[in-house]
């Protein structure tokens, strides 16, 4: 488990501080689409917050692998990811967006969100 918490904290603390010091060029790079207006800056804004506070969970339950609550930590990232797998998916399929990250954030969410299930295992 220390490995998926680790690998976590640093994707998710780097993702989120790049929404919150340039959301505008990270969602571009990821879906191809503009941030319209102050409402979408605050929302990335707010989604970089949330990740930093799920990688800081993370990274400070690396060593405590074996505690219920690391356990539920994991098995609050599989969800994460398995959500996020699928906007991500949505996105693409659905709403046509398309840019060189999107694809590969999708294939990382899911490969984090099959890595966390087997660390439940």
């Amino acid at each position: 488990m220390r490995g998926v918490l680790v690998l976590t904290a640093l994707l998710e603390c780097g993702t989120g501080v790049g929404l919150l010091v340039a959301p505008t060029p990270l969602v571009r790079l990821l879906l191809g689409a503009a941030l319209d207006g102050p409402g979408g800056l605050l929302m990335a804004r707010f989604a970089g917050a949330a990740l930093v506070t799920l990688g800081l969970a993370c990274w400070l339950a690396r060593d405590d692998e074996s505690s219920r609550a690391a356990r539920g930590l994991v098995v609050a990232m599989a969800m994460y990811n398995v959500a996020a797998a699928g906007v991500l998916i949505y996105a693409g399929l659905g709403l046509n967006l398309s840019a060189v990250g999107l694809w590969p954030a999708t294939a990382l969410h899911v490969a984090m969100a099959i890595w966390c299930v087997a660390c439940l295992r």
